[in-house]
């Protein structure tokens, strides 16, 4: 359910974007802020929250610009941008070694979990199935728009790119449990 919630301000700019991207851009940029405002007051870490600020900028601006210029041709690709958007921050946290999924994934975990290189690692892997996920959007996104494909084609797209991340966090999640060494059970 978290992915949900931390994709709640993209579901709700698609869900609000045919009552005008102005509009839409708004009700994602109050979703993002108030994501932003619940982690922050349950005590997430900045860096648990990197996504959530990145989308909370990227909507900020784009309200301002959707209002400012409301025929704006950027319209036809906000998709995409976002998208792209998404994936340059992923990028940019694997390129500087703070993968934007430590921050998250860190509360979930003992402190001496969270600490180790081993964990550090788990998360660049997470994070670059993300990052391939937003990169798959965002070219699939730009090359749907060229192409004025289908609404499904796009859909689709989308369910791909995030599908895809969603199952491969998962599995290998999976993987490295099942490694984790068992403690031996005490027999009576």
């Amino acid at each position: 359910m978290s992915y949900l919630r931390g994709f709640a301000p993209w579901i709700a700019f698609s869900a609000t974007s045919a009552f005008g991207w102005q509009w839409a851009a708004l009700i994602a940029l109050v979703a993002s802020g108030i994501s932003l405002t619940v982690d922050r007051r349950a005590g997430t870490r900045i860096d648990g929250q990197i996504l959530t600020i990145g989308m909370t900028l990227y909507f900020a601006a784009l309200a301002a610009l959707a209002f400012a210029v409301p025929d704006s041709p950027v319209q036809a690709y906000d998709s995409p941008i976002s998208t792209a958007w998404l994936g340059l921050i992923a990028l940019t946290s694997l390129a500087v070694g703070r993968p934007f999924t430590l921050g998250v994934a860190r509360r979930r975990v003992p402190a001496e979990v969270a600490d180790s290189p081993r964990f550090r690692t788990t998360n660049m892997v997470i994070t670059a199935f993300w990052t391939a996920g937003f990169v798959f959007m965002a070219a699939a996104g730009f090359t749907c728009v060229a192409l004025d494909a289908a609404p499904a084609l796009r859909i689709a797209s989308q369910v791909v790119g995030i599908g895809l991340p969603m199952l491969c966090t998962h599995l290998y999640a999976a993987r490295l449990r099942a490694r984790r060494p068992q403690p031996a059970v005490a027999m009576a």
